[in-house]
């Protein structure tokens, strides 16, 4: 069962309530997504740290109902 990227959105934006986030569909296929989330959160931590912020937030859907998400982060 494909996500939707609305739905990638706003649980992103439910952890990082200040959060711009960009969001493709790489593919076509709704399993297949790029998204840039740009937070102060991230400031001072790593981009590991920050990536790991980004998935935590999809609630273990990473790998079942999402199947690719590429990350990138930048700070606000």
């Amino acid at each position: 069962m494909a996500m939707d990227l609305k739905e990638i959105e706003k649980l992103i934006k439910e952890a990082l309530p200040d959060a711009t986030v960009e969001i493709q569909d790489l593919a076509g296929d709704g399993n297949h997504y790029s998204a840039t989330v740009t937070s102060s959160e991230f400031s001072g931590k790593s981009k590991i740290e920050q990536h790991k912020i980004v998935y935590s937030s999809l609630k273990g859907k990473m790998g079942n109902e999402l199947h690719a998400l590429a990350v990138k982060t930048k700070e606000k």
